[in-house]
Parts: structure tokens; sequence; C-alpha cells
């Protein structure tokens, strides 16, 4: 874990990789610890347990990107990328959870970035966020990176245009997995 202090306030710098198939207990385990109301906002309505388990079945697949946020190797954040397919140009949805326990610490923001680059680099030409109109969280953190944000009753969808790939995009993600992926490989077991 990696920290930049700012205003008194220590904001965490979590190591954010991809999730794999292989990954699929954390990301139940994370599902799991979503409280009812951190749940509500991130899937639009009050879900089931059973309902939030089936989804974390289905959400390793082809049609998806799922980073994991982890503090001292531990998952507390995932955000996903999920291809509207069929769409040209290619368009997107981006979607966050963090733990509540661990709202409030850069997380989101953490795997906000790293969902826009992942999007940068598959060429996705329109990034779609839904949120509740009560998930200020989301909203702001939207804002913060240039998104266009509609209201409608109920709900808000924000709107992001990545820029094209570049090479140093590429090389930036390739070099962020490597280093992630070294990282969980090779830390002690202790």
């Amino acid at each position: 874990m990696n920290a930049d202090v700012t205003h008194d306030k220590i904001l965490i710098q979590p190591d954010i990789r991809r999730l794999w198939p292989a990954d699929k207990r954390l990301l139940l385990d994370h599902f799991a610890r979503l409280d009812p109301e951190t749940r509500r906002l991130r899937f639009g309505a009050s879900v089931t347990e059973d309902f939030v388990a089936g989804y974390a079945e289905t959400l390793l697949g082809l049609d998806s990107v799922v980073y994991g946020a982890f503090v001292d190797g531990d998952l507390h954040g995932v955000g996903e990328l999920r291809m509207l397919l069929n769409s040209w140009p290619v368009r997107a949805e981006i979607a966050l959870s963090v733990d509540p326990d661990w709202q409030h610490e850069g997380i989101g923001d953490a795997l906000f970035v790293r969902m826009l680059a992942a999007a940068q680099n598959r060429g996705v030409r329109s990034l779609y966020m839904m949120c509740l109109r009560e998930n200020e969280r989301m909203q702001r953190l939207a804002r913060r990176h240039d998104a266009t944000l509609t209201f409608d009753i109920g709900e808000v969808e924000a709107t992001l245009d990545p820029p094209w790939p570049t090479a140093l995009s590429l090389a930036e993600e390739m070099v962020g997995e490597t280093r992630t992926y070294l990282h969980a490989v090779l830390r002690p077991p202790f």
C-alpha cells in the first residue's frame, strides 16, 4: 500500500489489478460485505443475497473487465467495465463498489481512474455510469473526472468520452498489471 499525505489526511493508494475467474471467491466475499444501503446504491435497488451471489458468479465474463482495489493484500473495492456489445462506436458502462468501512479513503477514485484507462485502451468512445439521485458520492466522483451528468426521475447518468488509446496509455496499463501481479505473487504469506 502506498499513501500520500494531504491536508493532514492520509489518502490510500491501493494496488489495483484485474480480477480473473480464479478471484471469484474474493469477488463473492466483497459483495457479501456490502451492507444493504451500499448494495442499494450500487445496484440501484434493494437486492437479495442470492441476487448478489448470482451477479458475482457471472461478472467475470467476456463482456467485462473487472478490477479490484487491494490494501495490504485484501480486496476492498471493485470496478467494472462492461462493454455494450454490438455498439458502434464502442460504448461501455462503468460501476464501482467499495466496502463500507473503506469508503472516503480514495479507493473509489483510484478504481475510477483505472476504469477510465481501461476504457481508453479498448477504444471505448462513450462511457456511461448510472446511479441513484441520492448517490452524491458517485456524482462527485464523476464530476471530478469531467463527466456530463444528466438528471432524470430517481437516477443520474454520467457520460464521459475517453480519448483514443496511445502507446503511453497502453504501456501504462501493461506495466501496472505486471507490477500488481508480481506484487501479489511475490508477497510473503504472513
